[in-house]
């Protein structure tokens, strides 16, 4: 339990700096199965040589302890790692991520020799092994079973991360406490140290789990690290690595100057005369998005489709999220929007888990399930990232959707890394987004025209690609890790210069 338990834990732990890619989770877990490979050998030796209980209880209250000391050590490392992640200095934060994980080394090591250990005490007589291993490994794989779930389902949300660590450390010192009490009081008198020094632990992480400018809110929740800052009167949603904005709210001004902007933009590509009747939201965040429709067109009816419950709370909370017009779904977006009845005007993707999308939301399948919701002047508008000079992944989105929708735009987004990528139900042309902007009214939403006429400055050449993504193969994340390690590495350094 507590082997998983921590392996999930980790996960969070470097998600708050360093994202939550398949890339992070593969080496999570393929350092964890090779710290648990080498607990497995020693363990084997460790108890033919010292076959007694006592040993046992001992190398569990280690294990236990040193999990413990897992947020302490881990701190520093990541605050400095945050630093380097921030400035796109690749040395610090690759280093920092390996240093990271090397703090696994010794608590996991130590809980690989419990089973082999366990074993060998079960086992009376050789008639016994195999019914002991077969016994310990059902225990075992139930404890893997419950160490998934409870630190995603209640810990991590409930307690942090940090208190996950310690909460697993005084379960698992707890118990082998006990055993050892039963098998040698002394040296079990000896080991109380141990939970002292793991409160003192407690103490010293407790608070802001990583330091904002600005800062006013910070929560873990099953999905995300949460932070809201505030700076000159603006509100800003951050989640996990808090590289990306993910809403921004300002209640004397609705131009954010950002990507949300262009998703006004969508639904007048087509010809003229534009009506707006409704939206959805696929990543609905914080309700940016759903806020300028609201200003601009009216109480039209809005369905945003959110995973996170937290960030929705933290929403109507900060950001003022509360138009009568907004139907919230807290479901995964693309099941959400599959199990909808209506159909939309437009429907936006922002499902962001910087820098990456996820891959079920980029595919033929995902579009065609987007076509199907959309009325027949219908528009979809997605963000997607790049940076300056790659363009891959824009690319073979712009094939993608291309592959579904007859007519496919691009907008580049000023001072970001962001392009607001749109489809059409309809054979459309560009030209439909300047007579529109030409026929705005005089007493037009300020934040429309501002919208269109950003729209018509920042578009770009539809370029296309041979990769196209479906849901048997989605090779997103390779592709978005290739083009931040190329950015990070070279393109990057002059960037920032």
């Amino acid at each position: 339990m507590v082997s998983l338990g921590i392996e999930i834990a980790a996960a969070r732990l470097l998600g708050n700096v360093f994202g939550t890619s398949n890339l992070v989770w593969a080496n999570i877990i393929g350092l964890i199965l090779l710290y648990l490979t080498v607990g497995y050998f020693i363990g084997g030796r460790w108890a033919d040589r010292s076959p007694n209980e006592k040993t046992f209880y001992q190398i569990v209250c280690w294990a236990a302890f040193t999990v413990g000391l897992i947020p302490l050590f881990a701190r520093p490392i990541l605050l400095f790692a945050a630093q380097g992640v921030e400035r796109l200095n690749a040395p610090v934060a690759g280093g920092s991520f390996l240093a990271t994980l090397l703090l696994f080394i010794v608590p996991v090591t130590l809980l690989g020799c419990v089973s082999p250990f366990a074993i060998r005490l079960s086992s009376s007589n050789l008639n016994q092994v195999g019914n002991s291993a077969g016994r310990i490994y059902a225990i075992s794989t139930l404890g893997s079973l419950v160490g998934t779930f409870l630190p995603v389902l209640v810990l991590i949300p409930t307690l942090g991360t940090n208190r996950t660590y310690l909460f697993f450390a005084f379960l698992l010192f707890g118990f082998s406490w006990i055993g050892l009490w039963r098998e040698d009081r002394r040296r079990a008198v000896m080991l109380l140290w141990m939970p002292f020094i793991l409160i003192g632990v407690a103490a010293f992480t407790a608070g802001t789990i990583k330091p904002t400018q600005g800062l006013i809110h910070e929560r873990e929740s099953a999905y995300n690290f949460i932070q809201v800052v505030e700076r000159r009167g603006t509100r800003y949603l951050l989640l996990n690595e808090g590289q990306g904005l993910h809403s921004v709210y300002n209640p004397t001004q609705p131009i954010t100057n950002g990507t949300w902007d262009y998703f006004l933009v969508a639904p007048y590509f087509n010809a003229p005369p534009v009506n707006v009747n409704s939206l959805a939201l696929v990543g609905l965040a914080a309700g940016t998005i759903s806020k300028q429709y609201t200003m601009v067109y009216g109480a039209i009816p809005i369905d945003g489709f959110e995973i996170d419950p937290e960030i929705v709370r933290v929403g109507r909370e900060y950001f003022a999220m509360n138009e009568s017009n907004l139907n919230i779904v807290i479901e995964d977006g693309r099941w959400g929007l599959a199990h909808s009845k209506r159909k939309y005007t437009v429907i936006g993707v922002d499902a962001y888990r910087l820098p990456y999308i996820p891959p079920h939301l980029t595919t033929i399948e995902f579009f065609q399930e987007v076509r199907d919701h959309l009325e027949d002047r219908g528009a979809l508008a997605i963000n997607v990232g790049r940076t300056p000079n790659d363009r891959r992944l824009i690319e073979a989105m712009a094939t993608t959707l291309n592959a579904v929708f007859p007519s496919v735009y691009v907008m580049d987004v000023p001072s970001t890394f962001n392009s607001i990528l749109v489809a059409t139900m309809l054979p459309t042309s560009e030209k439909n987004l300047q007579a529109n902007l030409t026929l705005l009214p005089p007493n037009a939403n300020p934040l429309l025209t501002f919208s269109l006429q950003r729209g018509v400055a920042s578009l770009q050449p539809t370029v296309y690609s041979d990769t196209i993504f479906t849901d048997d193969v989605a090779p997103v994340e390779q592709l978005t890790n290739s083009i931040v390690i190329n950015f990070v590495l070279g393109e990057g350094l002059q960037f920032l210069k």
